[in-house]
């Protein structure tokens, strides 16, 4: 329970969640563990702009709430891991579904912002739309930074599994380069744009680009309305 210097003084669900996971950092160790169990160093690694004393500090804060618990390996392992309880998984379409709201915001990654393996496999848990998937089998691979980052995306009849990892045969392989997956997720590049300028590289048949841009995808955000309007 946060102390009374923390809290926001309301009896309300969203003032609670907040005190759970509105402080700086949180909503991303939660993000982080989403894709399993992590050790200390990993969550460093995926995090490498975190101090030290906050992470610990966040770390104990989501377990003492109940977000997270800690669990020793075993002896071969010799380590301890951090995962997310039943009750901080229920986070996860929450999760997702603000970063698909805080996606449409996003413009041009800068040169020293963080992108990992788990970033690229949420983008696309993130991004995929149920609807479009109805009645599809696909399989498809990313290969990031010249095929140092792999990971592959099993699309099945409105369903979608995201590992990192390459595939024995997949329908499709797709590398991007620089932001355009970014540029092609939010329709910012066509598919033929895409192959055509070079900006994307496949392995497979052009027309199964096109159904990755309808499966995955950032829809535009909303114009500034220009004034207020009371309903």
């Amino acid at each position: 329970m946060p102390t009374s210097a923390r809290t926001y003084g309301q009896f309300c669900g969203l003032a609670r969640a907040l005190e759970i996971v509105g402080e700086r950092w949180s909503l991303l160790v939660v993000r982080d563990l989403m894709l399993g169990p992590k050790r200390f160093n990993d969550l460093q690694a995926t995090l490498p702009r975190i101090p030290v004393s906050i992470l610990t500090s966040r770390l104990n804060e989501l377990e003492e709430s109940g977000v997270i618990r800690r669990r020793v390996l075993s002896q071969l392992d010799a380590g301890v891991v951090y995962e997310l309880t039943e009750y901080g998984s229920e986070l996860d379409h929450i999760v997702l579904d603000l970063g698909l709201w805080g996606a449409r915001s996003l413009s041009d990654p800068k040169p020293d912002d963080a992108f990992s393996i788990d970033t690229a496999v949420l983008s696309l848990y993130t991004t995929f739309r149920e609807e479009m998937a109805a009645g599809v089998h696909i399989n498809y691979e990313l290969q990031y930074l010249g095929g140092e980052m792999v990971l592959h995306a099993l699309v099945d009849d409105g369903a979608v599994k995201v590992s990192a990892g390459s595939l024995p045969s997949p329908d499709m392989v797709i590398e991007p380069q620089g932001p355009a997956m970014f540029e092609l997720l939010n329709g910012g590049l066509s598919p033929q744009e895409a192959l055509s300028s070079g900006k994307v590289r496949i392995e497979g048949d052009p027309a199964d680009l096109e159904l990755f841009t309808r499966l995955f995808h950032i829809p535009p955000a909303p114009e500034a309305p220009t004034g207020l309007t009371i309903h």
